[in-house]
């Protein structure tokens, strides 16, 4: 009783849970999908502070008559980002395919026959039948195969461009980044966000760094509206392939 009970409550809340949904869907027949709103990265739900194995922080210091100091890195400065709220351009391209084969077959036999002899020989002929002698009382067999293939054949390219924003900077200079784009062509919205940590080094005199030199990447690239939602499954199917064991 108590898990029809537990799975009726289950289908209740899907149940509501896509009437909102539906509801949501028909209030916005024959509109664009909604932008976000910008808001700040840090604020935002989910957002995590990155923290990473630093070096022992060292600190400026002048030297006299001197017109540099010791953290000093160039003499005039440049337009690179490094500072937080700073934006540089991340060139992201993405060029990757896999071909993986494996192929195993393993194969075991075994045979083993034990008899008795002696006075227990004896003992064992006089009281099993004609057909089974004591040279081979007990004898066992045991067989194993096993055999395998699996392949992989993958192939992936993105070449893009977005704008990232500085949101923090750890202890040792490098620059923890985020960017977010949104496009919308008709009723479809492309989605791409870039997050890592990057170093001040790797970023070119155009303030650009390309995506291979992004530490701790994280790359999404998507879509969202009328095109997206009609390639996903149905909120029923999505259930069915939840609970059901078969």
């Amino acid at each position: 009783m108590n898990r029809i009970f537990k799975l009726a409550t289950g289908l209740l809340l899907v149940t509501s849970l896509a009437a909102c949904a539906t509801t949501d869907r028909l209030s916005r027949i024959g509109e664009e999908p909604p932008l976000t709103p910008i808001t700040d990265p840090t604020v935002q739900a989910g957002y995590r502070p990155v923290t990473m194995p630093m070096p022992a922080a060292e600190p400026a210091s002048y030297q006299p008559n001197s017109l540099f100091r010791s953290d000093a890195t160039g003499f005039f400065p440049d337009q690179r980002a490094r500072q937080i709220g700073d934006i540089l351009t991340v060139n992201v391209t993405i060029d990757d395919s896999a071909r993986i084969g494996n192929q195993t077959t393993s194969t075991r036999s075994s045979s083993n026959d034990m008899g008795v002899g002696g006075v227990l020989g004896s003992v064992f002929n006089s009281v099993a039948p004609d057909e089974v002698s004591a040279d081979a009382a007990i004898g066992t067999t045991s067989g194993v195969s096993n055999a395998g293939n699996g392949s992989v054949n993958r192939s992936e390219r993105i070449t893009t461009q977005v704008a990232a924003v500085v949101t923090q900077i750890l202890p040792n200079g490098n620059l923890v980044i985020e960017g977010r784009q949104e496009v919308r062509v008709n009723f479809e919205v492309r989605d791409l966000i870039v997050a890592g940590i990057v170093r001040p080094e790797d970023i070119a005199s155009n303030n650009t760094i390309d995506s291979s030199k992004i530490a701790e990447a994280r790359i999404a690239y998507g879509g969202r509206g009328q095109i997206t939602d009609v390639q996903q499954p149905r909120y029923g199917q999505q259930v069915l392939d939840a609970i059901l064991p078969f």
